[in-house]
């Protein structure tokens, strides 16, 4: 991904956002021909130095991904590279066909048997809504069969932009997806995205669009000012419930993820509390409350290990009604209740899995229909809470709209207590500054990174741990 000091880099944009961004553009100056320019050769750069004089084919389609096709293949061509242009239709846009006499090269028709090294997929773009034909999709699955190294241009063909849904079964998978212009939704989405492969991004000089998504980018996290101590470094209340294991997780990682203080508010005391962790016990509510009264409580954690009974509810209620930053996760998702949070204007973020996400739906009347981003803005809207729907493409939705997409992160994070060390982190970057949305951004960024530094088959424990590693590398 480029990585240049420009935040329209990190935008994602739908088809027709990037159709009035590429509009824009032409109406600024800059014709058809030259945007194709523009993006095949950036492309093609990329595409020469993956095949390293390798024979390459290019897959061209009939539209403007088509003509994107012919100019990588020129590209490739005037660099002395082996490349063979398989036309799967004749182009039907005045670009396409414009870059088409300008490749120099062999042009063949969809019937050709040819065999080589890498192939580049530039039958459809992103504006696809349907699935391909038969001898479409027959020739592109032969040509992938055939070519060990697979590069797809803007997005794979057969990949609905906006969804990342699939519009064919068993499409091929891909090495390196290159995008043309701006990210799409498909290129952080599944199942699309798990097909692929690494990303690219070649710029072409959209402007920033209004309103759009963003990919999460890593974090840049300040240090304490000379002059800070532990309560301004911020104090972080976790409660803990029925099961004490589950927020022990959340404040071992809390305690690595940057807040100065931590203090487990527990039902009863566990076994195995650090040494650095400040434990206090109490089991009714109003003993919660009273502890809750600290105005030095920078944020509030709960949910991990809460329990789902009457003396969960019992000690959910204070915590809202305390009104300030607060991270709910876990049970807490499941026994909140619309009324619970009238009058909280506190800063907010909620953490849910997709089972705690349909529990939230139905709690709020939501249909809970449409995708997942779809979905995170609608509860993020109603509730007034920042919504980290988690999952393989985890997404943050905020209640004016603004929504975030992650990376793909360590598949290894499907392990039990994840989510526990995930809600600590966010909680603990919340108590260091109170903004909601960017606590969510910062703890999904941190929880990727120290799954990344941990390796393969890690526990949660080993994850909590792995945060201040991962702290460290997020510093500004």
């Amino acid at each position: 991904m480029p990585r240049r000091p420009d935040s329209t880099l990190a935008q994602v944009l739908s088809v027709a956002q990037m159709r009035a961004a590429e509009a824009a553009l032409i109406a600024g100056g800059t014709d058809v021909d030259q945007l194709m320019q523009r993006a095949g050769r950036g492309a093609g750069e990329y595409v020469r130095r993956i095949a390293a004089g390798r024979a390459v084919t290019v897959l061209c389609g009939p539209g403007n991904n088509g003509g994107d096709g012919y100019v990588i293949a020129e590209h490739l061509r005037e660099h002395g590279n082996p490349v063979t242009v398989i036309a799967a239709r004749d182009p039907a846009t005045p670009a396409a066909r414009t870059a088409r006499t300008l490749f120099g090269g062999d042009v063949r028709g969809p019937g050709a048997s040819v065999h080589g090294d890498v192939l580049v997929d530039c039958l459809f773009g992103s504006g696809l809504t349907r699935g391909l034909p038969d001898d479409l999709l027959a020739l592109l699955r032969g040509l992938a069969n055939r070519h060990p190294h697979r590069i797809a241009i803007d997005l794979p063909s057969g990949i609905a932009s906006d969804s990342g849904a699939a519009l064919n079964e068993g499409l091929p998978d891909w090495q390196l997806t290159i995008a043309l212009g701006a990210w799409k939704f498909a290129h952080w989405t599944m199942p699309a995205s798990v097909a692929m492969g690494a990303l690219r991004l070649v710029d072409i000089g959209v402007a920033a669009v209004g309103g759009a998504a963003h990919v999460l980018q890593p974090a840049r996290i300040a240090p304490p000012l000379p002059d800070s101590h532990k309560y301004r470094r911020g104090l972080l209340a976790i409660v803990g419930g029925a099961m004490p294991g589950a927020a022990l997780l959340a404040a071992d990682a809390a305690l690595r993820g940057g807040a100065g203080y931590v203090k487990l508010l527990a039902a009863q005391r566990p076994d195995g509390v650090p040494h650095d962790l400040v434990c206090t016990q109490g089991t009714d509510a109003g003993a919660l409350a009273a502890a809750l009264e600290d105005k030095r409580i920078a944020a509030v954690l709960i949910g991990p290990g809460l329990g789902r009974d009457a003396a969960a509810v019992a000690r959910l209620r204070p915590v809202l009604a305390r009104n300030g930053p607060l991270v709910l996760d876990a049970d807490a998702l499941m026994l909140l209740e619309p009324a619970m949070l009238q009058g909280c204007l506190a800063a907010t973020v909620m953490t849910p899995h997709e089972g705690e996400m349909a529990a939230l739906e139905r709690a709020f009347g939501l249909p809970g229909d449409g995708s997942r981003r779809e979905r995170a803005l609608a509860l993020a809207k109603v509730s007034g809470a920042v919504v980290l729907l988690k999952g393989p493409d985890s997404l943050i939705a905020a209640p004016d709209g603004a929504l975030v997409l992650a990376p793909r992160a360590s598949s290894w994070l499907s392990v039990a207590g994840s989510g526990d060390v995930l809600a600590g982190t966010i909680a603990s970057c919340l108590a260091t500054h109170g903004d909601a949305l960017r606590a969510a951004r910062e703890g999904l960024w941190l929880h990727g990174e120290a799954a990344r530094l941990c390796g393969a088959a890690f526990t949660a424990g080993d994850l909590a741990h792995a945060m201040q590693r991962a702290l460290t590398a997020g510093l500004a």
